[in-house]
């Protein structure tokens, strides 16, 4: 695969995968259950919580960038035609692992976390056998787009969202889960 093929696929699967994961996710969960589930970045500005929130919207960012700045020739990343192929099948298992998982936890389904709100544990499907299944995909299908566009640019998207994720499960989700779903 070429560098401008690999640059012109990565940047429409990854716009396709975000679109699909948190677009069409939102409009799907807010017609069943009448919110979009959606509860933006938490935390006080400059808390731990939020830089999670933060780094993560760089990584959205950056995931766009790497792939837009290759295919406008700013950056150009190495011509590895077989690690472009791994990386495209790395994205797509990745952004269908992300889709699966967020359906599998149907109703309890959310971005970011409200502290009054309580939904179910779920403990099913992907979450019986992966902690954090949606947060795993996504860094599988983020290193994809790493591997169709080795770049900084790339490079630094994948380590923005590995980070964020960190925070956001150590900071936010867990403490979260721990308080609202007390074992006795």
């Amino acid at each position: 695969m070429s560098v401008h093929t690999a640059s012109l696929v990565a940047l429409g699967l990854y716009m396709v995968g975000v679109i699909t994961t948190f677009g069409v996710r939102s409009w799907i969960h807010r017609r069943k259950t009448g919110s979009t589930g959606f509860h933006g970045i938490s935390g006080k500005p400059g808390s731990v919580e939020w830089w999670g929130g933060v780094l993560f919207v760089a990584a959205m960012v950056l995931g766009t960038a790497g792939p837009a700045l290759a295919l406008a020739g700013v950056v150009i990343p190495p011509r590895l035609p077989g690690l472009a192929w791994v990386g495209l099948i790395t994205a797509i298992i990745g952004f269908l692992g992300t889709l699966a998982a967020q359906s599998g936890m149907g109703a309890s389904w959310r971005i970011g976390v409200d502290a009054t709100e309580r939904t179910d544990l779920v403990t099913t499907g992907l979450f019986a056998v992966v902690r954090n299944p949606i947060f795993s995909a996504m860094l599988m299908a983020m290193t994809g787009i790493v591997l169709m566009v080795p770049t900084p640019v790339s490079a630094a998207a994948l380590a923005c969202l590995f980070v964020a994720v960190e925070i956001q499960v150590r900071f936010v989700e867990e403490p979260y889960l721990n308080r609202t779903h007390r074992r006795s």
